[in-house]
């Protein structure tokens, strides 16, 4: 048995004999904890549990094959559901329904729901909770086939998204501090969320595929997207009932492992200092999400990255047909674009990890978005530039490395689950609004060039990389204050500096990241 595995034991026998009564790290319990969490850490002494470098590699490979695999798949899920529309809709879809790849209604169902969504994640066992939820969405997106008008359509789609926005917090932002916080260490989230988060790209690669085939298929009583429709619905039905077998709803409740190796797993994330999990709602704690700037800097930056996503995201293949490249050149096309995506993404996570920098990141992975758009605004599209075009499209994918370095930003500084629940639904809102106003900016009247939408789009990248700059500003400078206030070296340093010697004593009290003496912004 390793040091760490004696420690724990200890730990145990301790507990047993009862000899320590409550509260993390052996001290008095905090007002603020949650029942749950604080009869799990019981059984800990005062003494800090050091957790050796064998025993994390195998710690995080068991949360992988129960956690990120989950997370990965169902991410890829919705990601190729949600892109269901932008292949049927050069599938004779838009011909039918005049929906012409347009989610709005999607978006628009998200903004009425998010905020319950993640009320009820805080209150009910997440894995169940997400389980439920990818039914739900599996059985509508298989009823969208029956749809024979526009208003069946926009019915369907909203409620997939009543759906799918209970899975998408867990997916995303309350993965990060919901399961990627629960899980993953600060320094680990970037690469976790990037992983998820390429599922954007793998769908487009794999997507094109399926509509391809689907595509050859002539004569049937379905039409083609119909059948794109039925097919995906049942599968993701399936995967439900997978996801609420085979995923944890937390470490406490894990029984999947042993005791030792739950509370090894929680103590692996303590120095995150944004606690597990707490069910009930602090009105402070809201109170402060609504006045922190570091929130109102991420919903920026979700919003102006969102916008140009939701418009290019949604006619994505009409544009590229709009180059000049047949349809079966178009559907082959995504496949490539997949690809980029994913490189942008795992490039991202890779250097965020190796560097230790997330927005100095998202403001250069923004730069090839503003360069491809300035080719769109000024090359005119011919057959002898639509190569060019083409390249420069691909340049405009960089929005996923940003999104995944904001979110990693955001689960690493918003600490209190109040107050993430809150900061949650204003980032998700923000998204939601950005991609139901993406569509619209690219006008019928304005094809093919759609000159109005890449200005538009010029607006949004200049914002975005206004906020990333003074983000970035606002976490050095919060840092150095948290250093000042407890009387340490003034540094700006990102995260916790090797010379604080900080005891996380507090990391399970649920304290926003305001409250907490101890907490240390990353950037």
């Amino acid at each position: 048995m390793t040091d760490t595995g004696k420690h724990v034991s200890e730990m145990m026998e301790d507990y047993e004999k009862g000899s320590i009564r409550s509260g993390s790290t052996g001290q008095p319990r905090h007002a603020g904890i949650d029942d749950e969490v604080a009869n799990f850490f019981a059984a800990q002494s005062s003494a800090p549990v050091v957790i050796d470098d064998e025993t994390n590699r195998r710690l995080r490979w068991m949360v992988h094959k129960r956690v990120l695999v989950v997370m990965v798949v169902t991410y890829f899920a919705q990601s190729l559901d949600k892109g269901t529309m932008s292949f049927a809709s050069i599938m004779g879809i838009k011909k039918i329904h005049t929906l012409l790849g347009n989610n709005t209604p999607v978006y628009i169902a998200i903004l009425a729901w998010e905020f319950p969504t993640n009320r009820l994640l805080q209150r009910l066992p997440i894995a169940k909770y997400l389980s439920f939820n990818i039914m739900a969405w599996g059985a509508v997106l298989a009823c969208t086939a029956a749809c024979n008008n526009f208003a069946g359509l926009v019915v369907v789609r909203t409620l997939w998204a009543c759906s799918s926005v209970s899975v998408n917090p867990p997916l995303s932002f309350c993965t990060c501090p919901r399961v990627s916080t629960m899980w993953y260490t600060r320094d680990e989230q970037a690469l976790v969320i990037g992983s998820f988060y390429s599922m954007n790209g793998f769908q487009q690669c794999v997507g094109g595929l399926i509509a391809y085939g689907i595509a050859q298929i002539h004569h049937a009583k379905l039409k083609n997207w119909q059948i794109l429709f039925t097919l995906l619905g049942c599968v993701t039905f399936v995967w439900g009932l997978f996801v609420g077998y085979w995923l944890p709803d937390s470490p406490m409740r894990a029984k999947c492992w042993s005791q030792e190796d739950r509370i090894l797993i929680a103590e692996r994330v303590r120095k995150n200092e944004t606690g597990i999990q707490n069910k009930e709602f602090k009105m402070h704690q809201a109170v402060e999400a609504f006045k922190d700037l570091t929130v109102w800097a991420i919903v920026l930056i979700s919003f102006t990255n969102a916008l140009p996503t939701g418009g290019i995201g949604a006619f994505s293949n009409i544009i590229l047909t709009a180059f000049g490249f047949t349809v079966l050149q178009t559907y082959l096309l995504a496949i490539a674009q997949g690809v980029i995506i994913m490189l942008f993404l795992f490039s991202a996570a890779y250097l965020s990890k190796k560097l230790n920098q997330k927005l100095l990141l998202a403001f250069l992975y923004t730069l090839p978005n503003v360069a491809g758009t300035i080719v769109f605004m000024t090359v005119q599209t011919s057959a002898k530039t639509k190569v060019g075009l083409l390249l420069a499209f691909y340049c405009t994918q960089g929005f996923g490395a940003v999104a995944t370095l904001n979110l990693a930003v955001m689960s690493g500084n918003i600490a209190g689950r109040t107050k993430q629940v809150v900061a949650s639904t204003l980032v998700f809102v923000a998204w939601a609004v950005g991609n139901a106003i993406g569509p619209q900016v690219f006008r019928s009247d304005d094809a093919p060039k759609y000159y109005k939408a890449w200005v538009s789009h010029i607006v949004m990248y200049g914002v975005q990389l206004a906020a990333i700059a003074f983000l970035r500003a606002r976490l050095m400078r919060l840092n150095v204050l948290k250093r000042r206030a407890q009387k340490v070296a003034e540094t700006k340093a990102s995260g916790e500096d090797t010379n604080e010697n900080i005891t996380h004593s507090h990391a399970f009290d649920d304290l926003t990241d305001h409250e907490n003496p101890d907490f240390r912004y990353v950037y």
